[in-house]
């Protein structure tokens, strides 16, 4: 008999074969693939270079634009950093937690179906765990394992600490340059956009914020009870009170333009998906982005 996270695996495994070949041209380069540090050659700059590779001795000597080319290191390392916090068993089905797990496996496959290594980062304020990076389906099949296990308890009346979640990252990541995915709905303590900043300095970072359909707008359905997961506090609210529906719509605006900002503030684009959404052409709209932005 299977195990739950063999199972899981394998639906997405084929919905990986049966969706996502042929819709995305070519096995590798045009997925995720390395960024080679062995210096080969110089040459002119051309207008879609990054300046990051311009050699401004050579340039300053020659008084023309030249960029380093280095040699593509065809092997990946992949990290999946992903929040497990309370926040994040909100929401419409198995939650916010189920969609990034289902996320977080198909790109876990995805990367290693060429060959690399990919490891993880499970984060609570109760307890991290770090899978450390390899290859192979057994590999994934460690992640989903570990994904689909409870996470630990945080205690009442604790918000998510991201800043530790992506410092940790950044500690854990450190040795070689890798591709490092951001799962998170980026719900708790203020000031992650600087330890976001310093994982994007050394790594190509790709942040997916989960997000809720009911967490943008609230649904018209009566009288209910809402408890905060994260802090454990409980209230009464009217969903049909207009005014409250209204203040409600102001706070999620306000919280929308200050993870705008903190996004822009770390040097990155934060790809938002929701709990209704179908995963894989979100991973198809991923690759393709990624890609764009390599090029």
């Amino acid at each position: 008999m299977t195990s739950a996270p063999d199972r899981l695996l394998r639906r997405l495994e084929w919905k990986l074969g049966r969706r996502l070949d042929g819709r995305l041209q070519g096995s590798y380069r045009t997925v995720w693939h390395g960024a080679g540090l062995d210096f080969t050659d110089l040459r002119l700059y051309m207008l879609e270079d990054d300046v990051r590779h311009i050699d401004w001795n050579v340039t300053a000597r020659l008084d023309e634009p030249y960029v380093r080319q280095y040699t593509e290191d065809r092997e990946l390392t992949a990290w999946l950093v992903i929040d497990r916090s309370a926040s994040m068993r909100f929401g419409q089905g198995a939650g916010k937690e189920s969609t990034a797990t289902e996320l977080a496996v198909s790109i876990a496959r995805l990367v290693s179906r060429g060959g690399n290594r990919v490891g993880a980062i499970l984060y609570d304020n109760g307890g991290h765990q770090v899978i450390p990076p390899r290859g192979g389906r057994d590999q994934v099949l460690r992640i989903t394992r570990e994904l689909l296990r409870p996470a630990a308890a945080a205690g009442p009346g604790r918000t998510t600490d991201l800043s530790a979640m992506l410092r940790l990252a950044a500690t854990t990541t450190s040795r070689r340059r890798s591709l490092v995915f951001v799962m998170s709905d980026f719900i708790g303590d203020p000031g992650w956009d600087r330890p976001l900043a310093m994982l994007t300095h050394r790594h190509e970072v790709v942040v997916v914020r989960v997000v809720d359909p009911a967490e943008v707008e609230l649904p018209d359905i009566g009288v209910i009870l809402v408890e905060d997961a994260e802090t454990g506090e409980q209230l009464l609210v009217d969903t049909s009170d207009p005014l409250l529906r209204g203040r409600l719509a102001e706070q999620v605006d306000a919280r929308e333009a200050e993870l705008t900002a903190g996004m822009r503030r770390a040097g990155v684009s934060a790809q938002r998906i929701t709990t209704d959404q179908d995963l894989l052409s979100v991973l198809i709209d991923m690759v393709r982005r990624s890609g764009r932005e390599r090029r």
